[in-house]
């Protein structure tokens, strides 16, 4: 386990032995973080997506137009 897996898992701990009330208060301050609230959101859309097919970039952006 990398030494940012480490701390990570120190956090996720931390976080789990919260009350429920605890664990709410701490994930309305993180999302009323707009950077924090951004990252939130790219995660949470690479986990839906990811089963997803790729594509090519120059497929894409052809699809996109000018």
């Amino acid at each position: 386990m990398s030494p940012t897996e480490a701390t990570a898992e120190v956090f996720l701990t931390a976080f789990r032995a919260l009350s429920r009330k605890e664990r709410q208060a701490v994930l309305a301050r993180l999302a009323s973080d707009p950077d924090l609230r951004e990252d939130l959101y790219d995660l949470a859309l690479v986990t839906q997506r990811r089963d997803e097919p790729s594509r090519p970039l120059r497929e894409y952006l052809a699809e996109k137009g000018p």
